[in-house]
């Protein structure tokens, strides 16, 4: 198996808009051919086209990352298309901005399945194919909130995010001696839709007057930072997180 990024296919969920579209750009800037997942087909196959109108380094696939069924049918559209999976990018996620002590069970439940669940069954299925081929690249998306227990995108977001991290650990341990690695990027603030939407206009210099740098980070940096966790190169990288927060968490 080559391990030029020319040949190498990377997977990004929730690739439609927002950080997933860029990290997936980024990915295809660098050479890789790219597929954009989705729970909406259409919005992904509308962002596919956006990097290539041809089809030919970038498709599209339907992928609700609560279902496992929905790993296993785009893996195997992958193989069919291009016969090797190399990347996987679990960055999909959902939230609510309901205060903690007004959080049902079942909308808890909810975000933690499709957050957390979501990220352990892409490790699962895409890193046992990625161990029986003996390279592999994992990178899941996790957050500033699941390290320093931010409340404003939700209490069960944070703990989804918190999560992560430990299943990062878990799987690196798991993987690693199969030539598969797995490391976790943990965004503050960036300037993005979901942000955004949580976060009023009147509010936002409230907002970057707490960021030690005061702005907003930068989609496209994150998704250089995917770029180069996704490399061979990046093998002794394995089990780590890697914090892009502007100075408001450190360690």
């Amino acid at each position: 198996m080559s391990t030029s990024a020319q040949f190498q296919v990377a997977l990004v969920t929730g690739a439609a808009q927002g950080l997933g579209h860029h990290i997936a750009a980024r990915l295809h800037d660098a050479g890789y051919r790219v597929v954009l997942s989705d729970i909406n087909l259409e919005a992904a196959q509308q962002a596919a086209t956006a990097l290539d109108g041809s089809g030919e380094t970038a498709m599209a696939v339907r992928l609700n990352v609560a279902e496992q069924a929905d790993f296993e049918a785009a893996l195997a559209q992958v193989l069919e298309r291009w016969g090797a999976l190399h990347v996987l990018v679990n960055n999909a996620a959902v939230t609510r901005a309901t205060p903690v002590m007004e959080i049902s069970a079942d909308e808890f439940n909810d975000i933690v399945n499709i957050n957390l669940g979501g990220t352990f069954v892409g490790c699962q299925v895409m890193g046992r194919y990625m161990a029986d081929q003996g390279y592999g690249r994992i990178i899941n998306m996790s957050s500033l909130a699941g390290q320093n227990g931010g409340t404003s995108t939700g209490a069960h977001y944070a703990a989804s995010k918190g999560g992560i991290l430990t299943l990062t650990k878990v799987f690196a341990k798991e993987l690693a001696a199969q030539g598969v690695t797995v490391n976790a990027i943990a965004p503050g603030p960036i300037d993005s839709p979901m942000v955004k939407a949580l976060v009023p206009e009147e509010r936002l210099p409230t907002l970057l007057g707490a960021i030690p740098v005061g702005q907003l980070g930068e989609a496209d940096f994150v998704g250089d930072m995917v770029v180069q966790l996704a490399r061979p190169e990046a093998a002794f990288a394995t089990g780590t997180t890697w914090d892009i927060n502007g100075g408001l968490f450190m360690r």
